[in-house]
């Protein structure tokens, strides 16, 4: 079984159709990559299947549980986890701090142990602390815990950003232009990154990217949007070069 299965999804927005009859199926272990021209409906999928939007049509599936129109909590704690285009990471929190809202979801401790600061409260901290701190370590942010994320240069941003969705024990990790804003050498070290993650924490990762090297390097498959609707799918050598796929990146 897929571990995830997307059947007929699709949003409209008025008459605009943003994604529109998708069929994709994504295997436990993957990594997967969605790739597609600017405008083409890519994140429009991601916030689809992590409950920001509702679609119009189709469902979806997460290792066979229909997630269709959940909430986007019900939705991580069920095990999607996503990273943004734009880095979104709480800039004025500690590194450790960031990591720790990741496991917000999974806390056993009542609000009234919580603010009473019970024992059991105390004994949960303690936990996620050094769960956190073992994250940080694998990513190599474990030096000075409680440096402001703001502080931190872009590309470790990067790895923390990562690093707080893992923290949310995912089942599928959704990796939205992970090498955006990175040079070359940031791209390749993310590229050792992602397939460390995949292989590391046994993570299925579906993959949204526009640098053709970095989805070349490590995506086993390839589904192509366009205009919200599938133009191509296979492997990933055979569909980047696809002419119908060269042609809608660079025209006629």
């Amino acid at each position: 079984m897929a571990l995830l299965e997307i059947k007929n999804l699709g949003i409209a927005f008025g008459g605009l159709k943003a994604v529109d009859d998708l069929n994709l199926s994504v295997e436990k272990g993957q990594l997967y990559g969605l790739i597609g021209p600017n405008g083409a409906g890519k994140t429009t999928v991601f916030n689809l299947i992590t409950g920001v939007y509702k679609p119009t049509q189709g469902q979806f599936f997460l290792d066979g549980e229909n997630l269709t129109c959940k909430s986007t909590m019900e939705i991580s704690r069920k095990g999607i986890a996503r990273t943004f285009q734009n880095i979104r990471l709480f800039g004025k929190m500690s590194i450790i701090d960031n990591v720790k809202v990741g496991m917000s979801n999974h806390h056993k401790y009542s609000v009234a142990e919580g603010i009473l600061r019970l024992p059991r409260f105390f004994k949960e901290e303690r936990e996620m602390t050094e769960k956190a701190m073992s994250l940080l370590k694998v990513f190599g942010l474990d030096s000075d815990p409680n440096i402001l994320a703001s502080n931190l240069p872009y590309g470790k941003q990067r790895k923390l950003e990562i690093a707080r969705a893992l923290a949310t024990g995912p089942k599928l990790l959704l990796l939205d232009e992970p090498a955006a804003g990175m040079n070359p050498n940031e791209t390749g070290e993310l590229m050792d990154m992602i397939r460390f993650v995949r292989d590391e924490f046994d993570m299925t990762i579906l993959l949204i990217e526009h640098d053709m090297k970095l989805v070349a390097g490590i995506c086993e498959e390839l589904t192509v949007l366009n205009f919200g609707k599938e133009l191509a799918h296979g492997k990933t050598s055979e569909v980047l070069n696809d002419p119908a796929v060269i042609t809608a990146y660079l025209g006629e």
